[in-house]
């Protein structure tokens, strides 16, 4: 049987009990999750989501890019106009994970091979260093003028070998946000 069979059977059963016609648009935990497209990374299973919880947005590593801060300027819009005058928080959380493909793409001669194969430079994308990724990544997103500073963001790191997750980047608003400091000067000073 194809696997396509197989998860449209799923959403059959999924369906005969479906109850959610009615969730907000707002997710209820006023939050999103970005993380790695990873199957082993499903932030439904990691934080327990039920339907409406919170919207969950993937790609190879986990990495804020020029998309992903439009897709987040253009939701912190969207839920901005729906609060109106009183802007509640709204939470970014940034998940790296253990053992990601992603630390593949740091290595110079897969990259000069993934270029020269398919004209795709993943350079950007590289994760040498997840905690430094992950501050990288938080100071992608303060910069950006297109985001609102009062959007509270935080950064782990997940460990697919055991299911725990370490906070890196304790959630703070990116208006409050000390500027990223490069790891690799902190260290020789």
């Amino acid at each position: 049987m194809s696997n396509s069979i197989t998860l449209l059977n799923r959403n059959k059963q999924f369906s005969n009990n479906f109850n959610a016609a009615n969730l907000p648009v707002t997710p209820q935990l006023r939050s999103v999750v970005l993380t790695c497209a990873d199957a082993r990374v499903d932030p439904a299973h990691i934080f327990k989501l039920d339907l409406g919880d919170s919207i969950v947005m993937r790609n190879s590593g986990g990495r804020v890019t020029k998309e992903i801060i439009e897709e987040i300027a253009a939701m912190a819009f969207m839920v901005g106009k729906m609060d109106g005058d009183e802007k509640k928080p709204f939470e970014l959380i940034v998940m790296h994970h253990t053992h990601c493909g992603t630390e593949r793409y740091a290595n110079p001669e897969f990259q000069q091979a993934l270029k020269m194969h398919i004209g795709i430079d993943v350079s950007s994308l590289a994760i040498h260093n997840h905690e430094k990724s992950l501050h990288e990544d938080l100071e992608k997103l303060r910069i950006a003028s297109e985001i609102p500073g009062y959007i509270i963001a935080s950064g782990c790191i997940y460990d697919v070998e055991d299911g725990t997750i370490h906070q890196v980047i304790e959630p703070t608003a990116l208006e409050s946000m000390s500027p990223y400091i490069n790891l690799d000067k902190k260290k020789d000073k």
